[in-house]
């Protein structure tokens, strides 16, 4: 009975080592997945430091929460919140900016298209004036989104006449 005794005892510390190894890997598995979900919904878990600033446009078609916000194609923020200003029907968008890119007030934003029919973004012209935008500033100069479908229908409807 002595071999059978010391065999068992040896087959539970086996079947504990696994358990614990099993159970390691599935919790860095559901680390690693967490992470993931974190960076590709870009969501920040603790306070970003990011500078809130805002713009209005007559159209943002296709631009969505979370978009970026570049500046000669280098990416400085993305967008926050999008909603409407019932003051004139125009959509009014929170970027939240890198604290280290100073925004002239003169800035001009506008909703672009990465490639043909790709996600929409926020370009940011840089102005010429001296003054920076504060937190929570707004960027007066805005161009919409170009809505391909209308151009298309422009087209046709003006090459037929």
């Amino acid at each position: 009975m002595g071999l059978d005794g010391s065999f068992k005892k040896e087959m539970q510390v086996r079947s504990a080592r696994l358990e614990i190894s099993v159970g390691l890997f599935v919790l860095a598995g559901l680390l690693s997945l967490a992470w993931l979900s974190v960076r590709l919904a870009r969501m920040e878990l603790v306070g970003s430091g990011m500078v809130p600033i805002y713009a209005q446009f007559t159209s943002i078609a296709g631009l969505k929460q979370g978009a970026s916000v570049e500046i000669g194609g280098v990416g400085i923020g993305r967008v926050d919140q999008i909603e409407l200003n019932t003051a004139d029907y125009e959509a009014r968008v929170r970027m939240l900016i890198r604290p280290d890119v100073p925004i002239q007030e003169d800035a001009i934003a506008s909703v672009r298209t990465k490639g043909l029919i790709g996600d929409r973004y926020i370009k940011i012209s840089p102005g010429a004036s001296k003054k920076i935008l504060v937190a929570e500033g707004m960027i007066r100069q805005t161009e919409p989104a170009i809505n391909i479908e209308e151009l298309i229908s422009q087209f046709i409807h003006g090459s037929i006449k």
